[in-house]
């Protein structure tokens, strides 16, 4: 199905109209900060000479976005277009200024994130490129505008790069903290995301370090903590665009908790105050789901795409048309994904993630995994890690699959993060390989963390539980004498064993397709954080 982009490609003019993209806002709205320059095609051969670099003319929307990126904040998507379009008109007259080039190359960064316009990126590649080139040396504006660019294509260890480039020409430089805590994130190095935190925190104060703060702490399960510093974000926030996207983000939080009401109203507060909300508007759309009232979750789920086609909310809403039974409406959607996959490629962009669950159970698992392991190769973090244990467990893979499912859940693994999903799908794994104990604990605790994480899948967690009964009661005393069990010693602790969990042992459900049918993953319990 093709996917028509909500603004056209740039070729010299600047794109209309508004536009929003994920709900992972909070990690991403520093990107701003790399002012730098942008090249409007094959440029370079025609610089003159001179260098000219005397701030382009600005007021009103354009002089706001350009204050907002500068300092870190959210940026209303009316007044990003209108620094796209004044900084286009400034660099064509005056194409010697790298570092009205790289603010351009960082407002289309922006501007294809929020809009999954993945077009944008080439043009701000070529931009920051442009700006390198007119300054190669010291120009850290443009170091941090391409570290942005690489996190918002998912290339995480090219982000790093760039923004350790960055901070080795200015330690102090406290915007490119953010950056190199995403990158990290993104490749599961959580230990240097949270050092990086600290330096932040030493450097510099405001809702954007509170907001960054929040998904560090929310990644290493200090849930409250993560609420609370998202709270002072949003009480500290100066401008509407800025308290809407720290509410989205909370919204967000609420509902990996399992708060229905408490995410929507959060979801509502922040649409209220800014309407390109797109990521608050799909949450909106996840948890109308949850309570049921799945006509008003279609049409939030339909009003997000049409303005920022995210392969992840076509995957969610495939997946409700499916739990409804309108399967020609799930496959509309699925084709959906499929497109914006092959498109965001083009651009440079990594979909690997999305694209591999959605294989695993809806498509070719044998695919899945095979993307995942060379997703895992490059960037191994705890979401990559969920997404290959459970492509490896459809696969019939389950030994393995386990050694991936511990590692997303497990703390001392790295998967600090709360996820129902990651929790479900490790207890599905150790319910197919017979390990009865840990599969209860695991699939109860995924309802407890969220009883809604899915429409498809809490539902089978529920019935599952159930099936798996109340644990046995305990052996009776050993006979004076006796070895327990009275086989030889081998009765009571063979029985223990297998309650036990300890691989190897008979028990559970039959390995058979029929039983992993029931099954399948499904992206609405999925962290969004662009996300990363």
């Amino acid at each position: 199905m093709e996917i028509e982009e909500r603004q056209a490609v740039l070729t010299g003019l600047a794109p209309q109209g508004p536009s929003g993209r994920r709900p992972s806002v909070a990690k991403h709205v520093l990107i701003g900060l790399v002012a730098g320059s942008v090249v409007l095609g094959g440029v370079l051969v025609l610089l003159p000479p001179h260098r000219r670099t005397a701030p382009p003319p600005s007021s009103g929307p354009a002089a706001r976005a350009a204050t907002a990126v500068v300092a870190g904040m959210p940026v209303a998507l009316p007044d990003l277009v209108a620094l796209i379009g004044d900084h286009e008109a400034h660099v064509r007259a005056h194409p010697r200024d790298e570092r009205s080039w790289a603010v351009l190359g960082a407002a289309y960064v922006e501007q294809g994130r929020r809009t999954a316009a993945s077009a944008y990126f080439p043009k701000a590649e070529q931009a920051l490129r442009t700006s390198l080139e007119t300054k190669p040396k010291g120009n850290l504006t443009a170091l941090e505008g391409l570290a942005a660019l690489a996190n918002a294509r998912n290339d995480f260890r090219t982000g790093r790069k760039w923004a350790e480039e960055a901070l080795k020409l200015a330690p102090k430089r406290w915007t490119a903290y953010p950056l190199l805590i995403d990158s990290c994130s993104g490749l599961g190095d959580y230990k240097a995301s949270r050092g990086a935190l600290e330096k932040l925190q030493g450097l510099h104060h405001g809702p954007p370090v509170l907001a960054e703060a929040a998904q560090v702490y929310w990644d290493r399960g200090w849930r409250e903590d993560a609420v609370a510093s998202l709270a002072d974000a949003a009480a500290a926030a100066t401008a509407p665009t800025e308290r809407a996207t720290w509410l989205a983000q909370t919204g967000r939080l609420a509902w990996e908790r399992g708060d229905r009401e408490e995410s929507l109203r959060y979801y509502e507060a922040a649409l209220s105050i800014d309407p390109d909300q797109y990521g608050a508007l799909a949450g909106q759309g996840r948890a109308l789901a949850a309570l049921g009232r799945s006509a008003e979750a279609l049409r939030a789920y339909r009003t997000a795409l049409a303005q920022e086609p995210d392969p992840r909310y076509a995957l969610e809403l495939g997946e409700l048309y499916e739990t409804l039974g309108v399967r020609d409406a799930a496959q509309t959607q699925y084709a959906l994904l499929r497109e914006r996959v092959r498109t965001d490629a083009a651009a440079g962009v990594d979909d690997e993630l999305v694209l591999g669950l959605f294989e695993a159970d809806h498509g070719d698992p044998e695919d899945a995994v095979r993307r995942l392991r060379e997703e895992w190769a490059r960037q191994p973090g705890v979401a990559v890690a969920d997404a290959l244990g459970w492509a490896l467990h459809r696969t019939e893979e389950d030994e393995e699959a386990l050694k991936f499912a511990t590692q997303a859940t497990d703390k001392t693994k790295g998967g600090g993060v709360r996820s129902a999903l990651y929790v479900y799908h490790r207890g599905q794994i150790e319910r197919e390989l017979g390990l009865l104990a840990p599969a209860r604990r695991h699939l109860a605790e995924s309802l407890q963390i969220n009883p809604y994480f899915s429409p498809v899948l809490a539902p089978q967690a529920r019935h599952d539980l159930a099936a798996l009964g109340e644990p046995p009661a305990e052996p009776p005393a050993r006979a004076e004498g006796r070895d327990p069990g009275g086989n030889g010693g081998r009765g009571g602790a063979a029985g223990h064993r297998r309650e036990s969990g300890e691989p190897g042992e008979p028990g559970g459900y039959p390995s058979t397709q029929a039983t992993r049918a029931g099954t399948g993953t499904t992206a609405f319990g999925v962290t969004l954080t662009g996300d990363r």
